[in-house]
C-alpha cells in the first residue's frame, strides 16, 4: 500500500525494529476506584494489592492468604461485571452457580465497597434527570430509555449508562496518553502504529529503543491525574505474537 504522513509504512511493522506495547493494568478498575472514591478499592490500589485476591478476600470473607485461585477467579469475574452491569442472573450464568448465591455475592460486594453502589445510584439519578452520561473529559453518552416504564429497558439503560461512564473515561485516558506521545515521538523515527482498548503499540529502531520505553510509560502513566496510580506493563518483539 502507499505510505501517508499519517501512516507512513509501506509495512506495519519493518525488519529488525523493535515493536513495543505498553497497556493499563486494570484500567477500567482503577477508574471505578477515582470515579466512585470507595475507600477500600482505592486503598487496595494504593497499596498495590492484587485486586482480585482483596476483592475475593472481601467478598468470601476469609483471610487473603485463604484465597484459593478459584475464589480469586470469581472474584475477577466478579470485578469486572460490577463495571459491566452484570445482574444476578448473568453472574450465575458466567460463573455456573445458582441466581441466589450469585446475588448474594453482588450484595456483598456492594456491602464491602459501598463507595461504588452510592456513585452508581449517582451517575443513575444525574442519567435518569438529564437524559445522558459524562465520561471524565465530559463526552456525552445519551441513554434515552433511562426511564422507560418497559423494566427491561430501563435496566438496560442503567447498565449501558454506567459501563458507559467507567470506559469511556478509560478511553479518554489513552487518547490523552496517545496525544502526548504522539508530540514525544516527533523527534524520532519511532512512531505508533496500534491502539487497541487499553493498549499503545510503538515501533521502533533498536538504538531508540530505551527512550521510548521511557516515553511510553511517562505519557500512559500521567495522561489523566487520578487519585490512584496509572500502572503500565511494556513488552518487546519483533511482532505482536511474539512479545515479550
Amino acid at each position: 500500500p502507499p505510505t501517508s504522513t499519517l501512516f507512513p509504512y509501506t509495512t506495519l511493522f519493518r525488519s529488525g525494529w523493535v515493536l513495543v506495547s505498553a497497556d493499563y493494568s486494570q484500567i477500567d478498575l482503577r477508574m471505578l476506584a477515582h470515579l466512585s472514591a470507595d475507600a477500600n478499592l482505592c486503598n487496595a490500589f494504593a497499596q498495590g494489592e492484587d485486586i482480585h485476591l482483596h476483592t475475593a478476600s472481601q467478598v468470601f470473607d476469609v483471610p487473603e492468604s485463604a484465597v484459593t485461585p478459584e475464589m480469586r477467579k470469581r472474584a475477577k469475574t466478579i470485578n469486572f461485571g460490577i463495571i459491566y452491569g452484570i445482574s444476578p442472573y448473568g453472574l450465575s450464568r458466567q460463573l455456573g452457580i445458582g441466581g441466589e448465591e450469585a446475588r448474594q455475592y453482588i450484595e456483598r460486594y456492594m456491602e464491602r465497597f459501598p463507595g461504588i453502589r452510592n456513585y452508581r445510584d449517582r451517575v443513575v439519578e444525574a442519567a435518569q434527570h438529564d437524559g445522558y452520561v459524562k465520561t471524565i473529559l465530559g463526552h456525552l453518552r445519551r441513554v434515552p430509555h433511562i426511564n422507560s416504564r418497559n423494566n427491561m429497558e430501563r435496566q438496560e439503560a442503567i447498565r449501558q449508562g454506567f459501563n458507559a461512564v467507567v470506559q469511556g473515561s478509560s478511553a479518554d485516558v489513552i487518547k490523552m496518553a496517545m496525544i502526548s506521545l504522539s508530540k514525544d515521538l516527533q523527534p524520532l523515527k519511532a512512531r505508533m502504529v496500534l491502539q487497541v482498548h487499553d493498549e499503545i503499540d510503538v515501533d521502533t529502531p533498536p538504538d531508540e529503543l530505551e527512550r521510548v520505553c521511557g516515553m511510553m510509560r511517562g505519557s500512559m502513566e500521567s495522561a489523566i491525574r487520578l487519585s490512584i496510580p496509572l500502572v503500565t506493563h511494556l513488552s518487546c518483539g519483533p511482532n505482536l505474537r511474539d512479545l515479550q
